[in-house]
């Protein structure tokens, strides 16, 4: 991470993701000669979006799984001296779609003493676009698209090496969502993949965006559990290493590669390779979004660890 304000002393802050499938904490520190440190960096996968895209609001079960998560982050937050007002909290495409999302804000904000921000669409793309510049170095002069694909929504935003955001858009597509709508639990049918795919065709085609655009960006940079997963099983690790996922590189080939084998197997055996329960019954639907976006790209994606997170914390310091 780079680009945080030089500091007089030492200051922790505190950013907490909440998503469809995971909630993550990052505390870091600024240090005094300007430099910038992770002190702790978490993920827990509670599927807090179970089931919303179907009932419109969040099970008793995954706030209860939510609830226990934040109750130990909270707990950091305190051990490391993180101050509530340097702490922030955003909260995305579960919970925005929710009609009782009253019950996870109190919820959440008695056990980290910070209210959860409902974050747009928009928010969220501009948080993820900041977060992946700052742990990657783009060679190229030309356009950068960052994507994040979530749980229960994927981010596209376009913009260039300073930051400057030109394009951002949302969509309702995501690993968990799209897997409880088409039943993408593998191995699958011809047919629930070829519905899947066209629905994702479908959204992408309805961009707003100059026809051929994603295809003439300079770099391309993926973020989030997806891709980062995608990474480690492109390299066989049994034991995800955040060391050799950073700044990896997944080919056309190696996307669509990756997308055909999950869909020839069962949780149980992509949970053999290593990918972690929770995580492997969604891949599949997560990879199938990767792969249709990398055939309107049409290059390489850089896998970058900096994300959401880095955004958040680089906004609180820049206050």
């Amino acid at each position: 991470m780079t680009g945080a304000p030089v500091a007089t002393e030492p200051v922790r802050v505190g950013a907490i993701d909440c998503g469809t499938n995971s909630i993550r904490l990052l505390i870091a520190e600024a240090r005094v000669d300007g430099s910038l440190i992770d002190l702790v960096r978490e993920l827990e996968i509670v599927r807090l979006g179970q089931g919303v895209d179907a009932t419109g609001e969040l099970h008793p079960d995954a706030l209860a799984r939510t609830f226990a998560a934040a109750e130990r982050y909270g707990e950091q937050l305190r051990a490391y001296g993180v101050r509530p007002e340097r702490t922030r909290v955003v909260a995305t495409s579960a919970t925005r779609d929710a009609r009782n999302v009253e019950d996870f804000d109190a919820g959440m904000a008695a056990r980290l003493g910070v209210r959860p921000e409902i974050i747009s669409g928009t928010e969220e793309a501009r948080l993820s676009f900041t977060g992946a510049l700052s742990g990657v170095r783009v060679a190229s002069d030309g356009p950068i698209l960052v994507m994040d694909i979530g749980g229960g929504s994927t981010e596209l935003v376009l913009g260039d090496r300073t930051g400057r955001i030109d394009r951002a858009v949302s969509l309702n597509i995501g690993s968990v969502r799209l897997t409880e709508r088409f039943g993408l639990v593998g191995p699958l049918t011809t047919e629930a993949r070829q519905s899947a795919a066209a629905y994702v065709d479908g959204l992408l085609d309805q961009l707003e965006w100059p026809s051929g655009l994603l295809g003439q960006i300079g770099s391309w940079i993926g973020v989030a559990g997806t891709v980062t997963t995608m990474s480690a099983l492109k390299q066989g690790l049994i034991s995800y290493d955040r060391s050799k996922v950073h700044g990896s590189v997944l080919s056309l080939a190696e996307i669509a590669g990756l997308s055909n084998r999950l869909a020839t197997l069962t949780t149980e055996e992509i949970h053999d390779l290593g990918v972690p329960a929770g995580r492997a019954d969604v891949i599949t639907a997560g990879s199938l979004i990767a792969d249709r976006v990398a055939n309107r790209v049409g290059r390489p994606m850089i896998v970058s660890e900096s994300d959401i997170l880095d955004g958040i914390v680089l906004g609180l310091l820049a206050r």
